[in-house]
């Protein structure tokens, strides 16, 4: 795992013209992948596997921990192994300081055990509870249990090359050194004592490339293999060796790795994953794999560190945090996140069609501290009470509603949300909508979502509130829709003390469809019901259908954004017969077209005007009337005038132009380069620097990025009305986000 700023990748949501395989949403369970009778090492091969079955969607919530011998020093962070080399960083100077110059104290000390300056022996070397120690694995187990978790399991190899069972290519192994224990098969056995999936998680790409580079060059191949200064082509063969051992011995459910293995051998990667996979079979099991890079989500599960995406995303995902902000590890002093900040964090991440899977920090000597185990035993309780809305749930077509934004990429610190908060799960049948409210709201509440212009409630049947013991509820009486959404009369004060309450919605039949605020939603079946994929604005090929859990050829009904249209093709790659829809229908075999679409496009419609406003200040896109060529773009209160509105037309390769309806002239970047140059505008002449990338980041949100420039447009802040648009670097701010609302 990483602290390293390095790795702080923005993973921003999806982009409104990039594959569905990285955007949308879907109410089924995704595609099925046929069994593959033998997987041979190549993509089309592995590509076959399903990535994320119905036992891992169901599951939801896992842990996993960082402990080995990093946790001896208990400082910096799990880096320490590499820091303590980096002259000049705060682990080098702790390093000198506690055990000597690191030339002469070297970090497999750690392992083989020497004295600090102090004459105090130090040695990754835990001793089991039934030896006198203080580690248990079952008990570690059983907190895992008690924590409401699915999955879990170790980090069975960090970046430092130590490996946590009794290898026979690594002799730095917890067998033969340290410990003297196959650490790897106790917890392999505890875990699966108490019917919790397996998860082993390994770290080891990034030993040779690139984590100990500040370390001195080793003598002999012992020192070289743990260093990661092997040749290249023994590091790839070690890399892939570790991991058939793992697998033979293990066997897990789910096999996960960190960063880094887009500087493994591709070779090596593909035998890797087509041993799992056939192994997995000989098992009888359904197994994952998970990557950050090296690997692809039509086979294996994309995870994204210490966050998750800003809205519904496509294919099913994962992410790894900590219960911790300061190290994945234990360091002494470690701060930890609160109830509130992981468990709604949790439930916002599964709304939006994803995985939690939650790192803690033991000690050394195997202890878990109580910070970590209130926090474990508070979302536990959570789940043991409200379970039903979180477990065996699928995102919905709206993930929720509220002030408080979480997400939006890796490194997103986990959020805790209001009253004003609402996400959504709903069941596999589809005819139960979950909404969890991130707080009490008091005597009644507001559903915004559900207002009578996105959804018809008709079938609505019972409002419950989830009681404080499991299967148990409160009765509720009948909603009220309106135009601003359905209203819900609660009980005066809370009927309970919980970290979030959820109301449960039954209907009749499948629930209602919901007219989505940007781009599509797809079905399989007529009259919106059956397999429905929420697409945003962009080209989705056959293959990034397939991904976002749509077949090609299927299409049966659609919905629509206002002013949004859906160009299908009766081919891939946008190519075959073609069929403009630009309004909801419920059927195409009214157009001849029933499940004959293999590939489309989500676009603004060409004609439709819409008002662009900043999501920071409120202010809407403004060109300022009948200007002169070259003159500033600014931003103005809304207040319906033409100069205000602008159309939104494609012209080729997912760009647009902005054209303003008042003086018809284009948003124009005027080959800026530098943050905070004005944009400006221009007649249309077909040049780069007035086409727009439109990429939704979330909730309708979206930045708007010059081709030229590759500056966004920026609102500059809680700027008064009159205030030049800028263009900046996108960056995250809010500043830079804008919402199209057709008019």
């Amino acid at each position: 795992m990483s602290s390293s700023v390095n790795r702080r990748q923005f993973l921003a949501g999806a982009t409104c013209v990039a594959a569905a395989a990285v955007a949308g949403g879907v109410f089924g369970a995704g595609p099925a992948r046929a069994a593959t009778t033998v997987y041979t090492p190549d993509w089309s091969s592995v590509n076959q596997h399903q990535a994320a079955p119905e036992w891992f969607r169901d599951a939801k919530f896992g842990m996993y921990f960082h402990w080995g011998v990093f946790s001896v020093p208990a400082y910096d962070s799990e880096w320490y192994p590499r820091n303590m080399y980096d002259g000049g960083s705060k682990a080098n100077a702790h390093h000198i300081a506690t055990y000597g110059d690191p030339s002469g104290w070297p970090f497999h000390n750690f392992i083989n055990g020497a004295d600090d300056l102090d004459g105090n022996h130090v040695e990754f070397a835990p001793r089991l509870v039934s030896d006198g120690g203080d580690f248990d694995p079952d008990e570690w187990a059983q907190l895992f249990v008690d924590a409401g978790a699915k999955f879990a399991g170790p980090v069975s190899e960090h970046h430092d090359g130590f490996s946590m069972w009794d290898s026979q290519v690594n002799e730095w192994n917890s067998v033969d050194k340290g410990p003297g224990l196959n650490l790897l098969r106790l917890f392999t056995d505890a875990i699966r004592a108490r019917n919790l999936k397996l998860l082993v998680a390994m770290h080891h790409a990034y030993n040779f490339t690139g984590y100990y580079e500040y370390a001195p060059e080793q003598t002999g191949d012992s020192l070289k293999k743990l260093y990661g200064q092997l040749s290249s082509a023994e590091e790839n063969q070690l890399w892939y060796d570790k991991l058939k051992e793992v697998v033979d011995l293990a066997k897990p459910d789910i096999l996960w790795q960190d960063w880094r293995l887009d500087h493994v051998d591709e070779t090596q990667r593909l035998n890797f994953l087509a041993y799992y996979y056939n192994q997995a079979q000989t098992w009888g099991r359904e197994v994952v794999a998970t990557y950050k890079d090296g690997l692809d989500s039509h086979g294996e599960v994309f995870d994204y560190e210490r966050g998750g995406p800003a809205d519904i995303t496509n294919p099913y995902w994962l992410t790894d945090d900590s219960i911790s902000s300061s190290s994945w590890c234990y360091t002494v002093g470690i701060g930890y996140y609160s109830k509130q900040q992981m468990l709604h964090a949790l439930i916002d991440r599964v709304s939006k069609n994803g995985n939690m899977l939650l790192n803690i920090a033991p000690m050394a000597d195997g202890t878990i501290p109580q910070g970590q185990r209130d926090v474990l035993l508070a979302l536990g309780d959570y789940l043991k009470r409200f379970g039903e809305s979180i477990y065996s749930t699928r995102a919905w077509t709206a993930y929720g509603e509220g002030p408080t934004k979480m997400g939006g990429g890796s490194f997103t610190t986990p959020t805790a949300g209001t009253a004003q908060d609402i996400r959504f799960t709903r069941n596999k049948a589809n005819n139960v909508l979950y909404a969890t409210v991130l707080g009490w709201p008091g005597g009644s509440l507001t559903i915004q979502s559900l207002n009578s212009q996105r959804i018809s409630l008709s079938s609505l049947t019972s409002a419950k509130l989830l009681n404080s013991t499991a299967d148990s509820y409160i009765s509720l009486a009948t909603p009220t829709q309106s135009t601003s959404g359905l209203t819900v009369t609660l009980p005066s004060s809370a009927p309970f003390t919980a970290d979030a309450y959820v109301l449960k919605l039954t209907f009749s039949g499948e629930i209602p469809s919901l007219r989505p605020l940007t781009g599509a939603v797809a079905f399989a079946d007529v009259g919106y019901s059956g397999t429905g994929t929420v697409l945003d604005v962009g080209n989705h090929t056959a293959d990034d259908l397939t991904l976002a859990g749509l077949t090609p050829g299927t299409l049966s009904s659609l919905r629509l954004a206002p002013g949004h249209q859906v160009i299908g093709y009766s081919a891939d790659n946008f190519s075959g017969t073609a069929w403009t829809f630009t309004a909801d229908n419920a059927d195409l075999r009214n157009t001849g077209n029933n499940d004959k679409v293999v590939s489309l496009k989500v676009q603004f419609i060409p004609s439709a005007y819409f008002r662009i406003l900043n999501v920071t200040d409120g202010l809407a896109l403004d060109s300022g009337g009948n200007v002169s060529s070259g003159s500033n773009l600014k931003q103005w209160t809304w207040d319906g005038s033409t100069n205000l509105q602008w159309q939104a037309v494609e012209v080729g390769g997912g760009y647009y132009k902005l054209v303003n309806r008042t003086n018809g002239m284009v948003a124009d970047g005027w080959g800026a380069t530098t943050d905070g140059s004005a944009a400006r505008q221009a007649a249309w002449n077909g040049g780069t620097n007035q086409q727009w990338l439109i990429t939704h980041r979330g909730d309708g949100r979206c930045t708007i990025a010059n081709r030229t420039t590759a500056l966004v447009l920026d609102g500059g802040g809680s700027v008064s009305s009159g205030s030049v648009t800028k263009q900046w670097t996108w960056d995250g701010s809010t500043n830079l986000l804008w919402t199209f609302t057709a008019l």
